[in-house]
């Protein structure tokens, strides 16, 4: 399969990558590095990137900013942080992405524990968390093509403890390694509308 990864660079990037370059060809991308250059906040970039790899058997993201912080601080900016990015720019590579992925492709996006397993500081991850895994079961719906869609939802990484522990106390840390099965669940498999949860 030829498969776009869409945050390459990053910790579960990386392991997905690692993961499904073993068996297939793997287009990485992100906002600064990569076989190419895609901004998931950006609609011409997402375009721009996808055209210029043409038809594609799946499309992987891993990537996407929220703002963590006190709730009685936040303000509606702090918030469109991570709608303007984990949550549509995420589907926003899916309703691009339609045009451009084969049949019965897929689309593999990311969410998080937070959602249903809350912290302190974490209202907007789970904000966020909650709509793309609710966006992914309805879009299953009406796919054309027989395309699948599925979201990976992992607990806190191993790897990143050293930004994330404190917000994390109690929490049982996975392996990037561990939370790449999950993408290659989604992408190997014939499984859709999946929120797949690595704990």
């Amino acid at each position: 399969m030829k498969i776009v990864l869409i945050g390459s660079s990053g910790i579960i990037g990386q392991a997905v990558n690692r993961e499904l370059s073993q068996r297939h060809e793997v287009i990485t991308a992100s906002r600064t590095s990569g076989d190419i250059q895609i901004d998931i906040t950006d609609k011409k970039s997402i375009r721009d990137g996808l055209a210029s790899i043409g038809s594609f058997d799946a499309l992987v993201s891993t990537t996407g900013s929220v703002h963590f912080g006190d709730f009685n601080e936040m303000n509606e900016n702090e918030y469109l942080i991570g709608i303007n990015n984990k949550l549509m720019g995420q589907v926003n590579l899916v309703l691009i992405g339609r045009e451009f992925i084969a049949p019965t492709g897929s689309f593999t996006l990311t969410t998080g524990i937070l959602n249903r397993d809350p912290i302190r500081f974490g209202s907007s991850a789970a904000m966020v968390n909650g709509a793309v895994d609710s966006f992914v079961k309805a879009a299953a719906l009406e796919m054309p093509n027989n395309v699948r869609i599925n979201s990976v939802s992992p607990t806190v990484i191993t790897e990143a403890l050293d930004n994330y522990a404190p917000y994390f106390r109690g929490y049982k840390p996975v392996a990037a390694a561990d939370a790449a099965l999950a993408y290659s669940k989604s992408v190997e498999g014939l499984q859709t509308g999946q929120v797949y949860e690595v704990n």
